[in-house]
C-alpha cells in the first residue's frame, strides 16, 4: 500500500499545478472582481520583446557572433528583423561588398540554403563558418528568425 502512495502522490501534486486557489477565485468584499490589466506590447522593451520568443536549440551557435536585439551587432550583424530584408542592408554593420553586391532577399529558401553554406552561397562573405548541415536544423533557426 506505502508503494501505491509514494507512486500516486506526485501525481496528485502534479494534477494540482495551474489550478487557481480557493482565496484567488473569491470574490471581492463588495461583490466585484479585480481587474486585471492587459499586457501592453508596446510596454515591452527591445530587450525582452526579442526574448520572448524562445530560441531552438540549433540558434546557440548563431549567438556566438549573432545578437538579436535591432541595432545590437556582435562579430556579425544583429538578426532582428533580418528576415525579408535584402542582404548587406541592416543599418549600423560594415557588411563584406560580396554580401551587399549579391543581391539576396531573406527569405526561407535563401536563408536555407546560404546556413547550409555560407561560404558557397555568398563568395567572399565575412561569416566564415562551415554551414548548418542539418535540414532540420536549418529550419528550426529560420523559424525563429522569423520572430525577431
Amino acid at each position: 500500500m506505502r508503494c501505491r502512495v509514494a507512486i500516486v502522490l506526485p501525481f496528485l501534486a502534479l494534477a494540482a499545478c495551474g489550478q487557481p486557489s480557493e482565496d484567488a477565485a473569491a470574490p471581492e468584499p463588495d461583490g466585484a472582481t479585480a481587474a486585471q490589466p492587459e499586457p501592453s506590447e508596446a510596454a515591452v522593451p527591445a530587450e525582452t520583446a526579442a526574448a520572448a520568443a524562445p530560441a531552438p536549440t540549433a540558434f546557440a551557435q548563431c549567438k556566438t557572433c549573432h545578437q538579436v536585439v535591432p541595432g545590437k551587432h556582435g562579430i556579425g550583424p544583429s538578426l532582428a528583423g533580418v528576415y525579408g530584408t535584402k542582404a548587406g542592408e541592416i543599418p549600423g554593420y560594415a557588411f563584406s561588398a560580396a554580401m551587399k553586391a549579391s543581391g539576396l532577399t531573406w527569405d526561407d529558401a535563401t536563408l536555407d540554403r546560404y546556413l547550409e553554406s555560407p561560404m558557397k552561397t555568398v563568395p567572399g562573405t565575412k561569416m566564415v563558418y562551415p554551414g548548418v548541415k542539418d535540414p532540420a536544423k536549418r529550419a528550426e533557426i529560420i523559424a525563429y528568425m522569423k520572430t525577431l
